[in-house]
């Protein structure tokens, strides 16, 4: 009989646990294929997105944008990081309300480069963890055109062309976002801001990082999300420093600064893009520095560089319907808050009522803005809006006399945005309606005294230092 030998134990090799963001760029390696090479890649890294944002002045090839993978597999390396949290401690690094840290940003692509076998630079993981950070909690494919010189305007349109505004007019970059990329940017914004953007919600204003963001999705725009972003100066300009690129306008700049020390109440009108803003808060800027103002908005805008400046903002209703808080309501409350200069940036409707109110009650000093092709069209949009509200023609130019000292209206030119026509309202001779009388008209880029000088002078007599 054979003697019985045991056979050697079977010696069990730990297996290594994988971990979930491990498991992710592994499969994620073996199935995604690398890009093909392109002449003009855009590979998503910020190098290659800021060409484009240096180049906003000239037209480009349309580039379609697509998130490169290390992008995607940064991102899910972050998520791990974040369910994990609870067990390692390590949820701090990812920060709050799903807006990733530097830390955890910078952490994440090295990781990503370590799967990879690559060894980055300081500068190209500093580069990759600000567009990770840009992708996840900012602007995105946008942000560099956002942070470009001289850019004031980000526009993407239906077919996900991206075009920029700026000194050198209306310009097309060249790269094209696609359709669901646009829309998870915009409701990805808006959500920020804590407004709803989805079908039932298809449009949305609000105001991220200091920009304001305008987005519309299908079908009220048509065949793709359409997305607007008003990028304010990095630098809030003086009057002074505006003065200096328009026509005449040491004349304008003596003028405007009159308007503010002589506590006149003024609208400054003009079409989209003409800066009526940026004066508004310029001219804010002169005042006395023991002024109270309080400025009310449907998206915060205006910054006037002056120490005391109370800002309220719009909200808009919720899904069901609740919470608005308009325009009005905000004029009535603010009157409340003890104002020295109320300032009211774009009446669009009924709101005027409460507007004109408020500057009959004693409150001098205001400054508002509002669209209109011309000075001499103020009344008329000032009656449409007055309609709204149900006030008469005849009411209307009551407080409009009683209430408005001075209308300055803005154009956009070969020669920049500048002013281009002070006027007075004057009741009409018959009685009904209001006319404007010119104080100073831009005739040939130089400023000339119209007949309502005298009529303004008479009116702020007194007032001011």
């Amino acid at each position: 009989m054979r003697p019985f030998v045991p056979e050697p134990p079977v010696i069990a090799r730990p297996r290594r646990r994988l971990r979930h963001p491990d498991l992710i760029g592994r499969l994620r390696r073996a199935r995604e294929p690398e890009p093909a090479a392109q002449p003009r890649p855009d590979d998503g890294s910020l190098a290659a997105a800021c060409a484009v944002a240096g180049n906003v002045s000239s037209p480009a090839v349309d580039q379609a944008t697509t998130p490169p993978a290390w992008l995607d597999r940064a991102r899910s390396w972050l998520a791990g990081r974040q369910a994990r949290g609870d067990d390692d401690g390590e949820a701090a690094a990812v920060g709050t309300g799903g807006e990733p840290t530097e830390q955890a940003c910078r952490a994440a692509v090295e990781a990503v480069a370590e799967q990879d076998g690559l060894v980055l630079t300081a500068g190209g993981a500093a580069e990759r963890a600000r567009l990770l950070a840009d992708e996840l909690s900012g602007f995105g494919p946008l942000a560099p055109l956002v942070r470009a010189d001289g850019v004031t305007d980000v526009l993407v349109d239906g077919n996900g062309r991206v075009w920029t505004d700026g000194a050198d007019g209306l310009r097309q970059t060249g790269t094209i976002l696609p359709p669901e990329r646009a829309r998870q940017l915009a409701v990805r914004l808006l959500h920020r801001a804590g407004r709803r953007l989805d079908a039932a919600v298809p449009l949305a204003d609000a105001r991220v990082d200091g920009i304001r963001v305008h987005a519309v999705l299908p079908p009220l725009s048509g065949a793709g999300p359409l997305l607007s972003l008003r990028v304010p100066s990095r630098r809030r300009p003086s009057l002074a420093v505006l003065a200096e690129g328009w026509p005449d306008g040491e004349r304008w700049q003596a003028a405007v600064q009159h308007l503010v020390a002589a506590h006149a109440t003024v609208l400054v009108s003009g079409a989209t893009g003409t800066g009526k803003t940026t004066l508004l808060s310029a001219a804010l800027g002169e005042a006395d520095p023991a002024e109270r103002i309080i400025t009310v908005e449907d998206t915060l805008e205006a910054a006037p560089a002056h120490p005391h400046v109370v800002c309220l903002q719009a909200r808009s209703a919720n899904a069901e319907g609740a919470g608005e808080v308009g325009l009005a309501e905000l004029i009535r409350q603010a009157l409340r808050m003890r104002p020295d200069r109320l300032v009211v940036g774009e009446c669009r409707g009924a709101e005027v009522a409460e507007m004109l109110t408020a500057l009959n009650t004693g409150h001098q000093g205001a400054w508002g803005t509002l669209h209109a092709n011309s000075a001499d069209d103020v009344p008329a949009r000032l009656t449409a809006m007055g309609a709204l509200a149900g006030w008469s023609v005849e009411a209307l130019t009551a407080q409009v006399h009683a209430g408005v000292d001075a209308v300055l209206h803005l154009r956009r030119d070969a020669a920049g945005r500048h002013p281009v026509s002070l006027a007075v309202p004057v009741i009409e001779e018959h009685g009904a309606g209001l006319r404007m009388l010119p104080v100073l008209t831009d005739v040939g880029g130089r400023a000339v005294r119209g007949p309502g000088w005298d009529v303004l002078a008479a009116r702020l007599k007194g007032r001011g230092p």
